[in-house]
C-alpha cells in the first residue's frame, strides 16, 4: 500500500475545499463510478482493485486523461507489491503528460500527490536517488495546493518520505 491510504484517497476526493475534488466533481458521470470504486478501498481493497481495474480496461488508451490519472493514482495506492505501486504511479503520471494532453487545472492539481507517491515507491524499492528527484519535483508543484487539510496531508507526506529517504529506510512510512 502506498503512502496515501485508501481512506486518505477518499478524503482527497470528498474534501469540498480541495481544488482537485472540485474539478474532478465537474467531470462526467464516469467519475461517480470511479468515486464508488475508490470508496471500496477503505474497507475492501481487493474489491476496489477489481472495480478500478475494470474501469481502467473500459477506458480507451487515448481516453479522458483526468479519468485515467485518477484511476491509476488510486490503483497505485491499493497495490500490495511496491513494484506494482510504482507501475501504477508511472501510469498516473503518463496520463497527465501524454502526447497532446493540455495540462489543465484538473490535472495540475494532482501533480504534488503523484510525485509524492512516485517518491515513496522509489524509496520503498531502495532507489533513494529516484525518490529524492521525485520529492524535489513534488515540492516544485506545492503552490497549486490550498492551505487546507488535503494540502497539509501532502506536505506532511513529503516531510515523512524525505525523512525516510534521509534515514535510508525502505520500510512503510507510518501515518501522521
Amino acid at each position: 500500500m502506498a503512502l496515501v491510504t485508501p481512506g486518505d484517497a477518499f478524503e482527497e476526493l470528498s474534501n469540498p475545499s480541495n481544488i482537485c475534488a472540485i474539478l474532478v466533481r465537474m467531470a462526467d458521470d464516469r467519475m461517480a463510478d470511479i468515486f464508488a470504486a475508490v470508496r471500496l478501498g477503505s474497507g475492501n481493497p481487493e474489491a476496489a482493485r477489481r472495480a478500478l481495474g475494470a474501469l481502467w480496461e473500459e477506458l480507451d488508451p487515448s481516453g479522458d486523461p483526468l479519468q485515467r490519472c485518477v484511476i491509476a493514482h488510486h490503483l497505485a495506492v491499493l497495490q500490495e507489491k511496491d513494484e506494482d505501486a510504482l507501475h501504477w504511479d508511472q501510469r498516473a503520471l503518463a496520463a497527465v503528460f501524454g502526447p497532446g494532453i493540455p495540462l489543465d487545472e484538473g490535472l495540475r492539481c494532482f501533480l504534488p500527490s503523484l510525485y509524492l507517491n512516485l517518491a515513496d515507491s522509489h524509496r520503498r524499492l531502495g532507489d533513494f536517488d529516484g525518490a529524492r528527484m521525485q520529492l524535489a519535483i513534488a515540492r516544485g508543484h506545492l503552490r497549486i495546493l490550498a492551505d487546507d487539510a488535503y494540502g497539509e496531508m501532502i506536505r506532511d507526506g513529503l516531510d515523512r518520505v524525505d525523512a525516510a529517504v534521509a534515514a535510508g529506510s525502505t520500510e512503510r512510512v507510518r501515518e501522521g
